[in-house]
Protein backbone atom coordinates (compact mmCIF):
# COMPACT_ATOMS: atom_id res chain seq x y z
CA UNK A 1 0.00 0.00 0.00
CA UNK A 2 3.02 2.20 0.66
CA UNK A 3 3.80 2.05 -2.51
CA UNK A 4 0.83 3.42 -3.67
CA UNK A 5 1.96 6.30 -2.49
CA UNK A 6 3.68 7.61 -5.13
CA UNK A 7 1.03 6.94 -7.94
CA UNK A 8 -1.57 9.24 -9.10
CA UNK A 9 -4.30 7.48 -7.62
CA UNK A 10 -7.42 7.38 -5.34
CA UNK A 11 -7.15 4.11 -2.82
CA UNK A 12 -10.08 2.52 -1.21
CA UNK A 13 -8.88 0.25 1.72
CA UNK A 14 -10.87 -2.58 2.73
CA UNK A 15 -9.76 -4.31 6.14
CA UNK A 16 -10.74 -6.05 8.35
CA UNK A 17 -12.69 -4.99 11.43
CA UNK A 18 -10.12 -3.56 14.63
CA UNK A 19 -7.20 -3.05 12.02
CA UNK A 20 -7.94 0.75 11.13
CA UNK A 21 -5.33 1.70 13.26
CA UNK A 22 -2.72 0.17 11.35
CA UNK A 23 -3.62 1.81 8.22
CA UNK A 24 -0.37 4.63 7.06
CA UNK A 25 -1.10 8.13 6.94
CA UNK A 26 -1.55 8.86 2.79
CA UNK A 27 -2.74 11.64 1.44
CA UNK A 28 -4.60 9.41 -1.48
CA UNK A 29 -6.49 7.13 0.60
CA UNK A 30 -9.85 8.35 0.22
CA UNK A 31 -11.71 5.95 2.54
CA UNK A 32 -11.43 2.96 4.52
CA UNK A 33 -13.91 0.48 4.35
CA UNK A 34 -14.04 -2.57 7.46
CA UNK A 35 -15.99 -6.01 7.79
CA UNK A 36 -15.59 -8.30 10.82
CA UNK A 37 -14.78 -10.83 8.43
CA UNK A 38 -14.07 -9.72 4.81
CA UNK A 39 -14.51 -13.50 3.35
CA UNK A 40 -17.79 -13.51 4.71
CA UNK A 41 -19.09 -10.87 2.74
CA UNK A 42 -21.22 -11.58 -0.75
CA UNK A 43 -21.20 -10.47 -3.74
CA UNK A 44 -24.19 -7.88 -2.86
CA UNK A 45 -21.86 -6.35 -0.54
CA UNK A 46 -18.93 -6.23 -2.47
CA UNK A 47 -20.40 -4.75 -5.72
CA UNK A 48 -21.88 -1.75 -3.21
CA UNK A 49 -18.12 -0.87 -1.92
CA UNK A 50 -16.62 -1.56 -5.65
CA UNK A 51 -18.82 1.38 -7.35
CA UNK A 52 -16.54 3.67 -9.23
CA UNK A 53 -13.19 1.63 -8.77
CA UNK A 54 -11.07 0.48 -11.75
CA UNK A 55 -8.31 -2.12 -10.24
CA UNK A 56 -8.92 -3.97 -7.12
CA UNK A 57 -5.17 -5.20 -5.88
CA UNK A 58 -6.64 -8.59 -3.67
CA UNK A 59 -3.67 -9.05 -1.07
CA UNK A 60 -5.91 -10.23 1.82
CA UNK A 61 -5.66 -14.24 2.75
CA UNK A 62 -5.48 -15.62 6.00
CA UNK A 63 -1.40 -16.44 6.78
CA UNK A 64 -0.40 -16.72 10.05
CA UNK A 65 3.12 -18.19 10.37
CA UNK A 66 3.09 -22.00 11.27
CA UNK A 67 -0.52 -22.58 10.90
CA UNK A 68 -1.82 -21.23 7.58
CA UNK A 69 -0.39 -23.76 5.47
CA UNK A 70 -2.27 -26.83 6.31
CA UNK A 71 -5.69 -24.33 7.85
CA UNK A 72 -9.13 -25.24 6.80
CA UNK A 73 -9.71 -21.13 6.86
CA UNK A 74 -7.86 -21.45 2.94
CA UNK A 75 -11.32 -22.61 2.03
CA UNK A 76 -13.24 -19.59 3.41
CA UNK A 77 -10.31 -17.34 1.64
CA UNK A 78 -11.08 -18.74 -1.77
CA UNK A 79 -14.78 -18.98 -1.63
CA UNK A 80 -14.77 -15.56 -0.15
CA UNK A 81 -12.32 -14.26 -2.96
CA UNK A 82 -15.02 -15.46 -5.66
CA UNK A 83 -17.67 -13.89 -4.26
CA UNK A 84 -15.08 -10.56 -4.46
CA UNK A 85 -14.39 -10.80 -7.81
CA UNK A 86 -17.94 -11.75 -8.71
CA UNK A 87 -19.27 -8.55 -7.02
CA UNK A 88 -16.38 -6.41 -8.70
CA UNK A 89 -17.11 -7.88 -12.38
CA UNK A 90 -20.78 -6.46 -11.60
CA UNK A 91 -19.41 -3.04 -10.30
CA UNK A 92 -17.83 -2.73 -13.71
CA UNK A 93 -14.49 -2.90 -12.00
CA UNK A 94 -11.98 -3.10 -15.28
CA UNK A 95 -8.83 -4.70 -13.94
CA UNK A 96 -8.07 -7.06 -11.09
CA UNK A 97 -4.99 -8.01 -9.93
CA UNK A 98 -4.40 -10.80 -7.41
CA UNK A 99 -1.61 -12.43 -5.12
CA UNK A 100 -0.51 -15.58 -5.21
CA UNK A 101 2.68 -18.03 -3.80
CA UNK A 102 5.69 -19.42 -5.13
CA UNK A 103 4.10 -22.67 -3.71
CA UNK A 104 1.58 -23.32 -6.29
CA UNK A 105 4.17 -24.33 -8.37
CA UNK A 106 6.27 -27.96 -8.95
CA UNK A 107 8.68 -26.78 -5.93
CA UNK A 108 10.95 -29.80 -6.63
CA UNK A 109 11.69 -28.02 -9.96
CA UNK A 110 13.85 -26.03 -8.35
CA UNK A 111 14.02 -23.25 -10.63
CA UNK A 112 11.06 -21.91 -10.80
CA UNK A 113 9.33 -19.94 -14.18
CA UNK A 114 5.84 -19.12 -15.02
CA UNK A 115 5.83 -22.11 -17.03
CA UNK A 116 6.61 -24.38 -14.57
CA UNK A 117 3.87 -27.23 -13.59
CA UNK A 118 1.56 -26.05 -10.74
CA UNK A 119 1.61 -28.55 -8.61
CA UNK A 120 0.16 -27.60 -4.75
CA UNK A 121 1.22 -29.69 -1.82
CA UNK A 122 -0.79 -27.84 0.57
CA UNK A 123 -4.14 -26.67 1.12
CA UNK A 124 -2.98 -23.14 1.41
CA UNK A 125 -0.92 -23.48 -2.28
CA UNK A 126 -3.87 -25.32 -3.53
CA UNK A 127 -6.36 -22.44 -2.71
CA UNK A 128 -4.54 -19.70 -4.39
CA UNK A 129 -3.88 -22.19 -7.22
CA UNK A 130 -7.82 -22.86 -7.42
CA UNK A 131 -8.19 -19.19 -7.75
CA UNK A 132 -5.75 -18.04 -10.24
CA UNK A 133 -6.63 -21.05 -12.34
CA UNK A 134 -10.81 -19.99 -11.77
CA UNK A 135 -10.30 -16.26 -12.32
CA UNK A 136 -7.93 -16.21 -15.36
CA UNK A 137 -10.77 -18.08 -16.96
CA UNK A 138 -14.13 -16.63 -15.90
CA UNK A 139 -12.18 -12.71 -15.72
CA UNK A 140 -11.90 -13.29 -19.28
CA UNK A 141 -16.03 -14.08 -20.33
CA UNK A 142 -16.91 -10.85 -18.13
CA UNK A 143 -14.33 -8.17 -19.97
CA UNK A 144 -12.32 -7.75 -16.69
CA UNK A 145 -8.79 -7.83 -17.08
CA UNK A 146 -6.56 -10.11 -14.83
CA UNK A 147 -3.13 -10.50 -13.26
CA UNK A 148 -2.10 -12.87 -10.42
CA UNK A 149 1.23 -11.87 -8.61
CA UNK A 150 3.28 -15.20 -7.46
CA UNK A 151 5.14 -14.21 -4.31
CA UNK A 152 8.37 -15.55 -3.10
CA UNK A 153 10.34 -15.44 0.06
CA UNK A 154 9.48 -11.79 1.29
CA UNK A 155 11.14 -10.20 4.68
CA UNK A 156 11.27 -6.72 5.87
CA UNK A 157 8.84 -3.87 7.19
CA UNK A 158 5.98 -5.47 8.88
CA UNK A 159 6.92 -9.05 9.11
CA UNK A 160 5.47 -11.66 11.86
CA UNK A 161 7.50 -11.38 14.57
CA UNK A 162 8.02 -15.62 13.85
CA UNK A 163 9.21 -15.07 10.93
CA UNK A 164 13.06 -16.07 10.42
CA UNK A 165 14.02 -12.27 10.20
CA UNK A 166 12.65 -10.90 12.57
CA UNK A 167 13.50 -14.19 14.95
CA UNK A 168 17.03 -13.47 14.08
CA UNK A 169 17.34 -9.94 14.93
CA UNK A 170 14.75 -10.32 17.55
CA UNK A 171 17.25 -13.09 19.28
CA UNK A 172 20.75 -11.07 18.81
CA UNK A 173 18.98 -7.34 19.95
CA UNK A 174 18.27 -9.20 23.07
CA UNK A 175 22.41 -11.04 23.39
CA UNK A 176 20.74 -14.50 22.88
CA UNK A 177 21.39 -17.20 20.32
CA UNK A 178 19.33 -17.80 17.22
CA UNK A 179 19.14 -21.62 16.79
CA UNK A 180 18.93 -22.27 12.89
CA UNK A 181 19.01 -25.31 10.94
CA UNK A 182 22.34 -26.04 8.75
CA UNK A 183 21.07 -22.78 6.61
CA UNK A 184 22.19 -24.94 3.13
CA UNK A 185 18.77 -24.20 1.72
CA UNK A 186 18.95 -21.62 -1.72
CA UNK A 187 15.79 -19.15 -1.79
CA UNK A 188 15.04 -16.78 -3.87
CA UNK A 189 14.68 -13.57 -0.88
CA UNK A 190 13.13 -10.07 -2.16
CA UNK A 191 12.51 -6.95 0.42
CA UNK A 192 8.51 -6.99 0.81
CA UNK A 193 9.24 -2.74 -0.06
CA UNK A 194 10.92 -3.93 -4.06
CA UNK A 195 7.42 -5.90 -4.14
CA UNK A 196 5.23 -3.45 -2.90
CA UNK A 197 6.42 -1.16 -5.33
CA UNK A 198 6.34 -4.14 -8.33
CA UNK A 199 2.75 -5.00 -7.59
CA UNK A 200 2.00 -1.00 -7.84
CA UNK A 201 3.08 -0.83 -10.85
CA UNK A 202 1.89 -4.07 -12.52
CA UNK A 203 -2.03 -2.50 -10.71
CA UNK A 204 -1.33 0.50 -12.97
CA UNK A 205 -0.29 -0.93 -15.91
CA UNK A 206 -1.45 -3.18 -18.94
CA UNK A 207 0.44 -6.45 -17.88
CA UNK A 208 -2.16 -9.60 -17.59
CA UNK A 209 -1.43 -13.21 -16.61
CA UNK A 210 0.90 -14.66 -14.12
CA UNK A 211 4.00 -12.92 -12.84
CA UNK A 212 7.23 -14.19 -10.75
CA UNK A 213 7.72 -11.50 -8.00
CA UNK A 214 11.30 -12.64 -7.27
CA UNK A 215 14.68 -11.17 -7.82
CA UNK A 216 16.16 -14.24 -9.46
CA UNK A 217 19.29 -14.49 -7.13
CA UNK A 218 20.03 -17.42 -5.54
CA UNK A 219 20.95 -17.02 -1.40
CA UNK A 220 21.22 -19.17 1.24
CA UNK A 221 19.45 -19.18 4.43
CA UNK A 222 22.51 -18.76 5.81
CA UNK A 223 23.96 -15.95 4.02
CA UNK A 224 20.73 -14.16 4.55
CA UNK A 225 21.39 -14.98 8.46
CA UNK A 226 24.81 -13.38 8.18
CA UNK A 227 23.51 -10.17 6.63
CA UNK A 228 21.23 -9.81 9.59
CA UNK A 229 23.95 -10.40 12.07
CA UNK A 230 26.30 -8.63 11.02
CA UNK A 231 24.00 -5.43 10.44
CA UNK A 232 22.91 -6.33 13.95
CA UNK A 233 26.81 -6.23 15.17
CA UNK A 234 26.16 -10.18 17.01
CA UNK A 235 27.01 -13.14 14.14
CA UNK A 236 28.49 -14.93 17.28
CA UNK A 237 25.11 -15.73 18.21
CA UNK A 238 23.55 -17.59 15.65
CA UNK A 239 23.92 -21.54 15.77
CA UNK A 240 23.53 -22.97 12.62
CA UNK A 241 23.08 -26.44 12.99
CA UNK A 242 21.01 -26.53 16.41
CA UNK A 243 17.77 -27.25 14.64
CA UNK A 244 16.52 -30.68 12.53
CA UNK A 245 16.05 -29.90 9.05
CA UNK A 246 13.11 -29.89 7.70
CA UNK A 247 12.40 -32.84 5.35
CA UNK A 248 9.45 -31.71 3.50
CA UNK A 249 11.23 -27.98 2.60
CA UNK A 250 12.55 -28.16 -1.05
CA UNK A 251 16.45 -27.32 -0.85
CA UNK A 252 16.43 -24.93 -3.67
CA UNK A 253 13.75 -22.89 -4.92
CA UNK A 254 14.74 -19.73 -7.17
CA UNK A 255 12.28 -17.45 -9.42
CA UNK A 256 12.09 -16.66 -13.08
CA UNK A 257 11.28 -13.17 -13.04
CA UNK A 258 9.12 -12.36 -16.12
CA UNK A 259 8.62 -8.71 -16.01
CA UNK A 260 10.44 -5.92 -17.45
CA UNK A 261 12.64 -4.50 -14.98
CA UNK A 262 11.87 -0.52 -15.99
CA UNK A 263 9.09 -1.11 -13.05
CA UNK A 264 11.61 -1.07 -10.51
CA UNK A 265 12.69 2.52 -11.32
Amino acid sequence: MKALADQDVEIHLVVRKGKEDKIPSQSNITSVISAPDLFAEKVDWWSHHCRGVDVIIHAAWYAEPGKYLQSSLNADCLSGSIELCKGAAAAGVKRFVGIGTCFEYDMTQGILSINTPIKPISPYAAAKAALSIFLNQWLKSVDVEFCWCRLFYLYGDGEDPRRLVPYIRSQLIKGEFAELTSGDQIRDYLDVSIAGRLIAKIATSELTGNVNICSGQPVTVRQLAEKVANEVGRPDLLRFGARKENLVDPPYVLGVPNFNKSLLN
